[in-house]
This record gives C-alpha cells, sequence and structure tokens, in this order.
C-alpha cells in the first residue's frame, strides 16, 4: 500500500547544504523560522563556531525561544556550540577540536534517539565529518535511523558523498563572486 498525502508530508527530511559558496547557514536557519512557525522544537547545534560570537541568527532565535516561552507562539529553541572558532585562522591554544565535534555528536545523537527535537540544524557539520573527526559511516547510521519525523539540516563545505547520498534534499552553493575575493572584510548583517 502506497503511503498517504499524510504521511508523505510528515516524512522526516535529511537536508545537506554544501559547496564552496555563501548561504549554507543561511538558509538553514530560514528553514529554522519556517519550522519554528510551525510550533516545532528546534535544536541548533554549531560544529567549529564558536559561542562566544554573538550574532545575529542567534540573537534572533534567542528572541524567538523567548517568545514562545512567555506568550506559546511558536516553538522552543535550543542553541548549543560545540566549536572554538575558526581555529586555523589563528593559534588553536590547545583547543582539541576533534574531541569538541565528537562530545557535540554524542549529544545530538542522544537528542535524535529520545526525538527531542523536529528540526535540527547541524552547522558546519558537514565539515567535521570531512575532516575525519567522526566517522561517516556512524553517522549516516544514526540518521537515517532516527525515530519520528525529525528533520536534519546539515550545513558545511565538502559533504562527504556518503552524507550525500543518504540525504533527501541537496543544494550546493557556488560561490561565482564574492567580496571577500578583494580582500573586503566582513559585514554585520551580511555574514553574521
Amino acid at each position: 500500500m502506497s503511503p498517504t498525502t499524510g504521511q508523505l508530508r510528515h516524512k522526516p527530511r535529511l537536508i545537506v547544504h554544501t559547496g564552496d559558496g555563501k548561504g549554507k547557514s543561511t538558509a538553514a536557519f530560514g528553514l529554522g523560522l519556517r519550522g519554528w512557525a510551525q510550533g516545532w522544537s528546534i535544536g541548533v547545534f554549531q560544529f567549529i563556531k564558536s559561542g562566544k560570537w554573538r550574532t545575529g541568527e542567534r540573537l534572533a532565535f534567542e528572541q524567538l525561544a523567548a517568545a514562545h516561552d512567555a506568550t506559546g507562539v511558536g516553538g522552543p529553541v535550543e542553541w548549543q556550540c560545540f566549536g572554538p572558532g575558526w581555529t586555523w585562522l589563528r593559534s588553536n591554544n590547545g583547543v582539541d577540536q576533534q574531541s569538541m565535534a565528537r562530545e557535540g555528536w554524542e549529544y545530538v545523537s542522544e537528542q535524535l534517539r529520545t526525538c527531542t527535537h523536529g528540526l535540527y540544524i547541524l552547522d558546519e557539520f558537514a565539515h567535521v565529518i570531512a575532516k575525519g573527526w567522526l566517522d561517516v559511516d556512524e553517522v549516516v547510521s544514526t540518521l537515517t535511523a532516527r525515530p519520528g519525523t525529525q528533520h536534519v539540516v546539515i550545513t558545511g563545505r565538502n559533504a562527504p558523498r556518503e552524507i550525500i547520498a543518504a540525504a533527501d534534499l541537496v543544494t550546493s552553493m557556488t560561490k561565482l563572486k564574492h567580496p571577500f575575493d578583494l580582500g573586503e572584510r566582513g559585514q554585520a548583517g551580511i555574514e553574521w
């Protein structure tokens, strides 16, 4: 028997935003906004990026979480960072990014197992897998066996082929032109 339209509309999706262009995280946070408006519980888990960075998207989701807590509008939001920042731009000061990534993945895996959220945004997660910091087969197994109707969005350059093969929806952002190519710096509201 074929699934009903209703069943197909609740099928969990594994979504990947990869490529060398800008907009991977931005697109994932846009999905987060849609999910929040549907009343989904949103889990944002940033790999590599530091919790010290006060980005526009984090501030916006904190306000959405506060609105949910105060009025019940939208859904709850959890935001966790499992990284010290882009340490290849400077000394890593003894930070073991691989251990941080493993601990973060263990945390997310438990959240998936217990169906904590309706949407998981695993920001820069493709990068940590591509670096070999996590076992790609174990990650694929966990993601494809997740229970319930949990959606997962993975962002980051160089998504491994195993992740792409397991995904339902894959978008590759291609850079055609960027101000960074001219040596310009990032701007608030554009890059963060």
